[in-house]
């Protein structure tokens, strides 16, 4: 069976591209006092851990460029003892596409790194080598796992398999999906072919989730297809999202920071 007819059953939840703030997520980093930052959703706020997803679409001639700049970027976030994870990614279908995925201690570490020198160079890099603006992604994650765990590395032998998958529930069924993975996430978690398991919820839409899943390879990402506690989660992605087939969500991505295997 190939991937691209495994990710066909794949389950998982849900992300938005729609659903984003605009403006640039280093936009701090270049404010002058002057120009005030952009507002943080009152969610957020209340949320002691900053975690963010960021999308951009980066034009052909400059896509090393950029991520280059990301790449440095990654690693002064890791080396900041207030960063938890930061990892970038681009899309195994559509390289112009980049993720930049980071966790901070709080939103004050973070708006505080954004004045970083790697950060800035991001942004100058960015006026130019962007298709469209970028979208930032404010998300909640649910069963949170630690700053060890989210560190945790594939085997230098391994084949690592990155799966984003973006759904929208309908209204009504959000707990029922919560509850039907705070049974599932442990034993996910357990399987010896998962690096990462994460379920997160959209800031500002209480029907948005985002599943972020790393898989040491294709036959562990086979196994936990085969794996019994999916099935509840399937039949959820079955029956109980807006838009039908949940597979249209899925995103299979390349890692290209900080690359760090043990």
């Amino acid at each position: 069976m190939t991937i691209k007819t495994s990710l066909s059953i794949l389950r998982i939840v849900l992300i938005v591209t729609s659903l984003s703030v605009g403006g640039s997520p280093f936009a701090a980093a270049q404010n002058s006092g002057n120009a005030p930052a952009k507002a943080i959703p009152e969610a957020f706020k209340n949320q002691e851990m900053a975690a963010q997803i960021t999308r951009y679409e980066v034009k052909k001639d400059d896509q090393e460029k950029f991520q280059k700049a990301l790449k440095e970027y990654v690693s002064a976030a890791l080396s900041n003892e207030e960063n938890i994870m930061a990892e970038a990614y681009f899309e195994k279908e559509n390289q112009a596409v980049i993720w930049l995925f980071e966790r901070w201690n709080n939103q004050k570490e973070l708006e505080q790194f954004r004045k970083n020198s790697k950060a800035k160079a991001v942004t100058i890099v960015a006026k130019t080598a962007l298709a469209k603006p970028e979208k930032i992604i404010y998300v909640k994650d649910l069963e949170p796992i630690s700053k060890k765990e989210w560190r945790r590395a594939s085997k230098a032998e391994d084949n690592q398999l990155t799966i984003m998958l973006f759904v929208e529930a309908k209204a009504g069924t959000e707990e029922n999906f919560r509850k039907l993975y705070h049974i599932a996430m442990p034993q996910f978690r357990s399987e010896p072919g998962v690096v990462t398991y994460q379920l997160s919820q959209a800031e500002k839409d209480a029907t948005q989730f985002i599943t972020f899943e790393k898989f040491r390879s294709n036959d562990a990402f086979q196994y936990h297809l085969n794996f019994p506690p999916i099935q509840p989660v399937l039949d959820y992605l079955n029956t109980s999202i807006k838009k039908q087939p949940f597979q249209d969500g899925i995103h299979h991505l390349i890692e290209f920071a900080p690359l760090i295997r043990e």
